[in-house]
């Protein structure tokens, strides 16, 4: 519970809804004791003859004497007229040796209401506490729901700032699957949990004490049996919360892998179709759908034992009430069923109590999924009294730089310089670290070993923003966002349609968006599916252009172009050499032909660097792989 309130008022401006959502409920009781009340003074018929002529202390009376008779007119007849009313006999009721409070109540209702020659009264109080219960029901209801749907609101809010504030090593070790289910799942099962929270541990306490009260007032012999069933509903309830705790956990944890099978089809459904391996995709499903709904059986029978039970015990003890009451407290009807339905109020919340508590179980197990990721510290912050990286006017430096992914160094003592306005490229094979050296300069990682510097300054020493801001970046993989093509070029950036249109000419982008159904503003499908490769790398590219940062880094990104492209591409890189100081990754030695440097890796190590025909003459390796691409069969010479 501590971890549902704990989320629920992280936004402090939730307390005071929180304490309105309080109140109502507390109304709400409030309005279901009157209601007992009132159906207790309007049926009750007075005395009847038996209890108002027999003799006290008797228990059940079976006859009745005329001489018992005679002795008790008078005491009731206090006014000696020779005629006994209703009023009379509730009086007499109240005074005589054991009477209970209800008794007096009643009595003093009569009293002063002659409710059964006043039957506008009769409806009067009928509406007026109907009126009280539905206004006080709307209330707490609505109250509830609109401070879940904001706990809800928050809670989705605060998990994606802080996830993106995460650096790269928390994705990789979360997959999407469990994330989404974390952001949407589980929030929304907290907001429901929270619900069944307040009325459990709020709403329920304050109804079980005020009803157990006016209980012991109306007839502690009646209330005991009170006591008699509560210890029959306890050990149930103990019992079910524990298991249902229990698979609620197993639930969620299945729902993750349960969603990220599906999010895998999707992603690769292309791939599945190619190699006909629907039947493996749809086992794989198939196994996960099958487990949920072996655990959620397993959670509608604990779910939906606990009613069934709990009911058998608290109509058991109704039972004992009523036949107690009229048998041997001699109670009337009326009296009877205002105290029975005080005792329905009373087990009902303890008999929802185990289902709100179940659904309160999986709002902790959910809680705990989302405060798991929630309190995970960003390893990657600004420094105290980090600066802004207004401008680079000097250069790049990697000095002695070692980094790993858990126990593999991936780059090892690297060290290099790029000075303004060069273009300089990482080349080796795959695997050798080219992709996590330009990743390491903005910091989507720290270096474990050594510095990297900027304009002398270690970038750790930069604010987050203001070194990304300087930096232009064009991935492998293209990320285009369910937008229109001037929304995915400008990416939240106030540029102008000029602007815009500027960078995609550079990019040599234009020529195909014009082709568009709406040109600029044409809306993309997701992940811009509704492109080719090639078109989302030249998006892509011609986003990075139009930030016209003075790092510009290119991680392959001619890689899905075709050689007409990647040669305007070439030609868009040499005429920004001198504006912008470039870091080009390619697999493709054609596009690193006119580079000023090239640093050859190997499985982390710099090898060598110079220039293409320093490092044919001097870094076999190098040559090798120059000589390969050279001679592949689809190679057009012109472009080498």
């Amino acid at each position: 519970m501590r971890l549902l309130l704990q989320a629920a008022l992280r936004n402090k401006r939730h307390l005071t809804l929180a304490m309105l959502t309080l109140g109502t409920l507390l109304f709400a009781t409030i309005a279901n004791q009157c209601e007992a009340f009132s159906l207790g003074i309007i049926t009750n018929t007075g005395a009847d003859f038996f209890s108002l002529f027999g003799p006290e202390d008797k228990g059940q009376v079976k006859k009745i004497r005329a001489s018992d008779v005679a002795e008790k007119w008078e005491l009731i007849d206090r006014n000696n007229n020779g005629v006994i009313t209703k009023q009379d006999a509730a009086a007499y009721m109240v005074r005589k040796k054991g009477a209970n409070p209800l008794s007096w109540v009643m009595h003093r209702m009569a009293g002063r209401f002659d409710l059964e020659e006043n039957f506008a009264m009769v409806i009067g109080i009928l509406v007026l506490v109907a009126l009280f219960k539905a206004i006080t029901l709307f209330s707490s209801r609505y109250a509830t729901q609109l401070l879940s749907i904001r706990v809800t609101r928050d809670l989705r809010q605060q998990f994606f700032e802080h996830i993106q504030s995460l650096p790269m090593s928390f994705y990789q070790g979360h997959n999407l699957g469990s994330l989404s289910a974390r952001a949407v799942g589980d929030a929304g099962q907290i907001s429901s949990s929270l619900n069944s929270c307040l009325t459990n541990y709020f709403q329920t306490p304050f109804t079980l004490i005020s009803t157990l009260a006016a209980c012991f007032y109306l007839s502690w012999q009646l209330s005991m049996v009170i006591f008699l069933g509560l210890p029959l509903i306890v050990l149930p309830v103990i019992f079910l919360t524990r298991r249902v705790k229990k698979i609620s956990r197993q639930i969620q944890k299945n729902q993750e892998r349960f969603s990220s099978v599906l999010l895998d089809f999707l992603a690769g459904i292309q791939t599945v179709k190619i190699f006909a391996m629907e039947a493996f995709s749809l086992r794989k499903y198939k196994e996960q759908n099958d487990q949920m709904a072996l655990l959620e059986s397993k959670s509608a029978k604990y779910n939906l034992l606990t009613r069934p039970v709990l009911h058998l015990i608290a109509t058991s003890c109704l039972a004992v009430v009523v036949l107690f009451g009229l048998y041997t407290l001699h109670m009337t009807v009326g009296q009877l069923i205002m105290f029975c339905v005080l005792l329905h109020m009373f087990y009902e919340p303890v008999k929802k109590f185990a289902e709100e508590n179940a659904n309160v179980q999986k709002g902790v197990v959910a809680a705990e999924r989302m405060f798991e990721v929630l309190n995970i510290k960003p390893q990657i912050q600004d420094c105290e009294g980090a600066i802004e990286l207004k401008e680079f006017s000097n250069s790049i430096e990697f000095d002695h730089v070692w980094f790993k992914y858990g126990d593999d160094w991936v780059i090892r003592d690297l060290s290099f310089t790029v000075r303004k306005g060069e273009v300089v490229a990482l080349v080796g094979v795959t695997g050798a670290g080219k992709s996590t050296i330009v990743q390491l300069l903005p910091r989507l990682y720290d270096v474990q070993q050594g510095e990297i510097r900027i304009d002398g300054i270690p970038v750790q020493a930069y604010t987050q923003k203001s070194l990304r801001e300087r930096i232009s970046f064009v991935p492998q993989r293209p990320f285009l966002f369910y937008d229109t093509v001037a929304e995915n070029i400008a990416f939240g950036s106030s540029f102008t349609r000029e602007q815009i249109e500027e960078a995609a000419q550079k990019a040599y982008a234009d020529e195909f968006i014009v082709d568009l159904p709406n040109g600029y503003d044409t809306l993309l499908a997701e992940m811009g599916k509704s492109l080719s490769g090639g078109q989302q790398q030249r998006l892509a590219i011609a986003r990075a252009l139009v930030k016209k940062a003075p790092i510009l880094v290119m991680d392959e990104a001619t890689s899905s172009l075709d050689a007409l492209s990647e040669n305007r591409i070439k030609l868009a890189i040499r005429k920004l050499q001198g504006e912008a100081t470039q870091i080009l990754i390619a697999h493709r030695l054609s596009t690193i032909e006119h580079v000023d440097r090239i640093i050859f890796l190997e499985k982390g190590r710099k090898i060598a660097e110079g220039t293409k025909e320093e490092l044919l003459a001097t870094c076999l390796p190098f040559r090798y792989l120059w000589e390969a691409y050279k001679n592949m069969p689809h190679q057009d010479p012109a472009t080498i």
